[in-house]
């Protein structure tokens, strides 16, 4: 069986992409340099699969460090996660976004090729997309100029990916994916960030849980249903087998241009506000919260069109916002336990 690498591959969506590919039997190579993860995440893995990935502790912006690894193995693809990705920490340091999100893909890319390596599959967001003229959002809407320096390195990293594969053999796939929630139902991996989290759902899971006294609201004057800003939520697990389907069409060869891209979503979007009260609903609790001032680069509202993904990737979300949110708050309940 092909064996994958996996940047990044003890991270939130690494993790679970990961276990998606063992149970799919492809052998999984993980890089990761534990920048904003733990590697107890690795031990979650291995009781999910019954198989425990090889792991290197490499930063990629070392390229020796990668062509080290490439030269141990034989690698057919790779996902590419590693990266920085709050919005509001990018805006308050984009060079370490720049350095850190750039640096390592053009590295990464160029040992690939170096190792004829020639697929990979880049996490990218619907960021690129800014603040969409029509919703929902499909592949063709334009992508304008970035709110933050993070959404502006995943448009990068995409012109990146766009240039190589014109330019080599490179075959690149890019997932723009909205907002990944929830967490394995296992709870033994799920999102895990180091301090003060970055996202709506560990927030909410924290506050839920005692660790954080209050949840900010950023804004309640967004041009929306209740006036929070609306996001489409995507469960993890629904996420990490789009990225199998996009191994397996870069794998068969499917592809009908050498770059391509999809959008992974639900297809729906929902509200702050909605998302708290569904969370409160589901697992029977209040929440602590109020409302504070919009946050710099956030956008109003942004929801998938799956249509290209469903027909051509053969991929489409089968679990709900219920579901994501019940398995958020059983894994920070399994995190509380094990202290």
């Amino acid at each position: 069986m092909h064996t994958i690498l996996v940047t990044g591959g003890l991270g939130f969506i690494g993790a679970h992409t990961t276990v998606a590919l063992q149970e799919q039997g492809f052998e999984v190579i993980i890089i990761d340099n534990l920048s904003n993860t733990r590697l107890s995440v690795l031990d979650g893995i291995t009781a999910i699969s019954g198989k425990k990935p090889i792991f290197y502790k490499i930063d990629l912006k070392e390229k020796g460090s990668i062509s080290q690894v490439f030269k141990a193995h034989k690698i057919a693809g790779v996902i590419h996660f590693a990266a920085s990705k709050a919005v509001n920490e990018s805006v308050e340091n984009p060079l370490l976004y720049y350095q850190n999100n750039l640096t390592s893909l053009v590295n990464l890319l160029q040992v690939m090729l170096e190792n004829d390596c020639q697929n990979i599959i880049f996490s990218s967001s619907c960021t690129v997309y800014g603040q969409a003229d029509t919703l929902p959002i499909n592949e063709d809407a334009p992508i304008k100029p970035a709110e933050s320096p993070y959404g502006n390195t995943k448009q990068i990293g995409e012109e990146i990916l766009l240039d190589t594969t014109k330019a080599s053999v490179l075959k690149a796939i890019a997932l723009r994916y909205f907002n990944p929630i929830g967490a394995h139902h296992s709870a033994l991996i799920g999102e895990l960030p180091l301090g003060v989290p970055q996202n709506l759902i560990p927030f909410v899971t924290q506050t839920a849980a005692g660790i954080r006294p209050l949840l900010s609201i950023f804004g309640a004057d967004y041009p929306t249903i209740d006036g929070t800003a609306v996001r489409d939520y995507i469960h993890v697990v629904d996420l990490a087998n789009a990225h199998v389907k996009a191994v397996a069409r870069l794998l068969d060869k499917k592809q009908i241009d050498a770059f391509e891209v999809f959008n992974v979503g639900t297809g729906k979007g929902t509200s702050v506000l909605q998302v708290i009260k569904t969370f409160e609903k589901v697992n029977h609790l209040k929440l602590n919260y109020k409302i504070v001032g919009r946050r710099a680069g956030d956008i109003t509202a942004a929801y998938a069109d799956t249509a290209k993904a469903n027909t051509i990737l053969g991929w489409s979300a089968t679990q709900s916002l219920e579901d994501a949110l019940i398995s958020a708050w059983k894994w920070q309940k399994k995190l509380q336990s094990s202290k």
